[in-house]
């Protein structure tokens, strides 16, 4: 079944470009759980249209399960290159081994991803302190975990 379900899933994502299969997971239960998400967010619409499509083509009679298609939940960290595009411009917080970064995320490619932000330093001469601009590249192999701020 698991064979089955698998290829269904990448079936009816294919069928949308801009979604893409973060998660996949059967427990001992016979729950299915599918997290999708998509360059430009996924609508219910489509997470409706892939639930179909797996449950039409299965058989109940056969095998019983439960499906649940869902997206990924906001605190959860980025776990695919894509969700970066998807959010540029919008504040990171980023670990890696020895450092942990925010900043908005302002570049990203192959190789690496570029955070900015604002900073208060001691002035250089004299008392108080002073802003300044920072930027940070950081190379996704360093990155241990990456998770979008939430800022109401």
């Amino acid at each position: 079944m698991k064979n089955k379900v698998t290829t269904l899933v990448n079936e009816a994502i294919e069928e949308n470009s801009a979604l893409f299969l973060i998660d996949l997971i059967f427990s001992n239960d016979n729950s299915i759980l599918v997290v999708v998400d998509g360059d430009q967010g996924v609508p219910l619409s489509e997470c409706i249209r892939i639930s179909r499509h797996v449950e039409h083509n299965l058989d109940r009679e056969e095998e019983d399960f439960s499906l649940e298609v869902t997206t990924p939940n906001i605190t959860d960290p980025i776990v695919n290159f894509r969700q970066y595009n998807k959010n540029i411009n919008r504040t990171l917080k980023v670990r890696t081994e020895t450092e942990k970064f925010e900043g908005k995320l302002i570049e990203v490619n192959e190789n690496n991803i570029t955070l900015h932000w604002k900073a208060r330093e001691p002035k250089p001469i004299g008392k108080g302190k002073v802003t300044v601009e920072k930027q940070q590249t950081i190379p996704l192999s360093e990155v241990k975990q990456a998770k979008v701020k939430i800022i109401f």
